[in-house]
Parts: structure tokens; C-alpha cells; sequence
């Protein structure tokens, strides 16, 4: 059996080195594409800049461009200059409306936004910041305002569950809004002993609080953006 383990028995049945290995000697023969986003800054000083001190700094060069080996060997080679994307199309590949791309992702709906115009005529690619300070919440929080459009809480305006500071929109990570933290912040409109006037169109729900769910904030059972239907 030692016979059999040792030496008939190839190694690659019972370890991954020799699979590492080979998969090292594979990536090295492959031929080099790219630069590095270094590499870029000795020409284009003012773009790696402005660049690294926006929303996109973390995103290479060649990511938008395309490899870039060839022209930084031979910069007269117009053949081999990096394509400069234009169209809205190209953007909306990232910042196009997907419901799984994280809350707070810089997301629009492409048949709504400025339709029929580039991206480029309103956002410098390499410091993206809107020419206006955005509003709307959807902007960046798609997906939960799709989900509370069809709930009972669709006229309810984002700023009166969510205390947000100007700071937020200008650089969203920064200045994060609010959120309650307290049963009293459902009962002022739900709690059967709240003045608030009753709105009939978002068929207003309202309980004991004192009795209903004990000691539990109501978000443990109820998805606040969309409160009638299951967590």
C-alpha cells in the first residue's frame, strides 16, 4: 500500500501544490497586456489626479480603457491609443439600475436619466461628481425605492423616518443618515393613541403599543419599506 501511495500514484491525487505550480508556470507564459494605472500618470498627470480624489479613485485606469502595454511602449503608435468610451451605454454597464448591486451604489434607470444624453456631457468621467448636488434618494437607493413604491408607504418621504445631512449627498460614506432606533419612532404614526391624522390612500395600520409585540421594535417583524408584507 506504501508502494501504491508513494509511487504509483500520481501526487496531484493528494496535493494541490503540484496544481499550483503548474497554474504559476501557465500565468507566466501568458503575454502582458496591461500597465498599470501607475504608468498612465507620467502623461496624464491632471486626469490620475483629479481622479484620485473622486468617487472613482479606486478604479484602474485600464478598467475603462483597456490595456494599455502597448502604448505605453510606443507612445506614437496611434493604432495602439486607449479607446476613450462616449457613449451612455458604456456607464450604464456599472451605473445602470440592477436590483442585487448593493444599497448606496451609484445607480439610475437608463429609459428616465437625461435620456438620450452621453454621461460624459454632464460627469467628467474621472471625477464623476453630479454638477448639481442629487435630491433624490433613488438616485443611489434603487432598489428600496422600487420596494416602498408599492407599498403602504410609498407617500411617506424618505426624511421622515431618516435624518439626512447635506453632507451625505456631496459624499454619501462620510455622513451616513439616521435611522430610528426606537418603537416610538413607528408608534407617532401606528400607535392606536396617536394624534396623527389617519391616512385613508396608505391604508394606515394602528395597534396597542403597549400591547403589541412586547419589547420588540417593530423592524424585527416588519421590513419598514414595505411593513405589509413578509420579513
Amino acid at each position: 500500500m506504501l508502494l501504491l501511495r508513494f509511487v504509483v500514484l500520481p501526487a496531484t491525487l493528494f496535493s494541490a501544490k503540484p496544481h499550483q505550480e503548474a497554474k504559476v508556470v501557465r500565468e507566466m507564459a501568458k503575454p502582458m497586456r496591461y500597465a498599470g494605472m501607475t504608468a498612465c500618470r507620467e502623461c496624464h498627470a491632471d486626469e490620475y489626479d483629479a481622479k484620485l480624489k473622486a468617487q472613482h479613485r479606486t478604479i484602474g485606469c485600464e478598467n475603462c480603457h483597456g490595456p494599455a502595454l502597448v502604448h505605453v511602449a510606443d507612445k506614437t503608435d496611434k493604432s495602439a491609443f486607449p479607446p476613450k468610451h462616449r457613449d451612455r451605454e458604456f456607464c450604464l454597464g456599472c451605473h445602470g439600475y440592477v436590483s442585487s448591486r448593493p444599497n448606496g451604489f451609484p445607480q439610475v434607470d437608463g429609459g428616465k436619466h437625461n435620456q438620450g444624453k452621453r454621461c460624459v456631457s454632464c460627469h467628467d468621467p474621472h471625477d464623476p461628481t453630479p454638477p448639481e448636488t442629487p435630491k433624490d434618494c433613488s438616485g443611489c437607493h434603487g432598489r428600496i425605492a422600487r420596494i416602498k413604491a408599492v407599498s403602504t408607504h410609498a407617500q411617506l418621504a424618505c426624511n421622515e423616518c431618516h435624518q439626512v445631512s447635506e453632507q451625505h449627498f456631496k459624499d454619501p460614506r462620510s455622513a451616513l443618515p439616521s435611522k430610528p432606533q426606537m418603537r416610538q419612532a413607528c408608534a407617532s404614526c401606528h400607535d392606536s393613541a396617536s394624534k396623527a391624522p389617519k391616512d385613508a390612500d396608505a391604508s394606515l395600520k394602528r395597534v396597542d403599543f403597549k400591547a403589541h409585540g412586547r419589547t420588540y421594535v417593530c423592524w424585527e417583524c416588519h421590513y419598514a419599506h414595505l411593513p405589509e408584507g413578509p420579513k
